[in-house]
């Protein structure tokens, strides 16, 4: 089963065969259906049932000229809201099935982020029709987790909050001007990051590193698009999966500078969450590209 079935309120189920049961219901009492032409024979077929408010399972597979339904995989989705960054983006086909991962480079972040692309028959069809001159306008992205930490919010006061403000958009300035290959801006930045680590080395003698790091973003596990984040929690509200009853969370997150939204578990988180507080979390990262 998949691991993350859990994320969107399927944390009782325990057999293979209660699994059967629900993508049964995925193929047979769909919310959305999708078909891309593949060739002569066969086409691109995605089922989609919503549990929940934007959350649910995909299920994706080949239908014959018949209309003979063949099964290949599933995986639960969680659809994000608004805009996350208008970034240019790369996509790329896995080598094991249909199934595709977005690669975005923010500059608000300085890493690359891959993504498990949510909408591929829209990118499929966007594809036949233009070739490789496809133009991606934004991403919106989203996060499905196990489970969560509650922390409390560093305390800033409004100088020290301008001051940061500024200090990423220096950032980002100097981030996009050595992608251009300015030597300067190379040079400035990596001595900014030996002044940080200095200054970080010397805190953590007496501090506790989440009272010095306020938010974070950076690769977990072996897989490319599992990440684990620490966000400040700028919405919140409560979902329900109508098929098991299950409570979900659902928070906006801004994580070093990037906005998205995260479901998790009631019962799998710990602590009380609440608007200004911060959410730790390990979470596997999709993505909605917009045209």
């Amino acid at each position: 089963m998949h691991q993350y079935l859990n994320a969107i309120g399927f944390g009782s189920m325990k057999s293979k065969k209660e699994l059967y049961e629900i993508l049964d219901k995925v193929e047979q009492q769909y919310t959305c259906h999708e078909l891309v032409y593949q060739d002569e024979e066969l086409d691109f077929c995605e089922y989609q049932k919503e549990f929940g408010p934007g959350m649910g399972i995909c299920l994706c597979g080949d239908m014959d000229s018949v209309d003979n339904f063949t099964k290949r995989y599933y995986y639960p989705y969680f659809l994000g809201t608004g805009i996350t960054s208008y970034a240019d983006i790369t996509i790329e086909r896995r080598m094991d099935r249909e199934a595709y991962v977005g690669i975005c480079e923010d500059a608000k972040i300085g890493i690359t982020i891959i993504f498990y692309l949510q909408n591929v028959p829209q990118y499929l069809k966007e594809k036949q029709l233009s070739g490789n001159k496809m133009n991606y306008t934004s991403v919106t992205l989203a996060g499905l987790c196990e489970s969560g930490t509650i922390l409390l919010p560093v305390k800033k006061d409004h100088s020290q909050k301008e001051r940061q403000r500024e200090e990423v958009y220096n950032r980002m300035q100097l981030l996009s001007a050595a992608k251009s290959g300015d030597p300067n801006a190379i040079e400035t930045l990596t001595l900014e990051d030996i002044d940080t680590y200095s200054k970080v080395s010397r805190r953590l003698v007496t501090e506790d590193v989440f009272s010095i790091v306020d938010t974070y973003i950076m690769p977990y596990s072996v897989e490319c698009d599992r990440y684990s984040i620490l966000g400040e929690i700028q919405e919140l509200h409560e979902i329900v999966n109508e098929y098991t009853g299950e409570n979900v969370y659902v928070m906006k997150l801004d994580v070093n500078g990037l906005v998205f939204d995260v479901c998790v578990p009631r019962q799998g988180l710990l602590g009380e969450p609440a608007v200004g507080r911060r959410f730790k979390a390990n979470m596997w990262l999709q993505g909605y590209i917009n045209y």
